[in-house]
């Protein structure tokens, strides 16, 4: 299993850097304002998926910390039942 992941991190970096060589063409991004921002092509691309990937990220951060927190409330909710109960920490209630 080692060797496969290696094998697959050293072809997935051979496949990236052609895709690298290959597209080291100049661009020009113009923008509002007679703004312009020159680049290569490989550069350009590379900053807009790290952008879109932090974008998704932050996206999703608010809903893994409202599950996360109601995740907190339900344990407390269970461990004071089983206070009430009588039950020490080895032995549940179930469902």
């Amino acid at each position: 299993m080692r060797y496969l992941n290696w094998i697959i991190r050293v072809v997935l970096f051979i496949a990236l850097l052609g895709f690298a060589v290959k597209n080291d063409q100049p661009v020009t991004l113009s923008y509002f304002f007679g703004f312009e921002w020159q680049s290569y092509l490989v550069v350009v691309l590379l900053i807009f998926f790290s952008v879109g990937t932090a974008v998704g990220v932050l996206a999703m951060l608010s809903s893994q910390l409202r599950q996360r927190r109601e995740i907190a409330a339900l344990k407390r909710q269970i461990r004071a039942k089983n206070k009430l109960a009588d039950i020490d920490e080895t032995q549940q209630l179930p469902g």
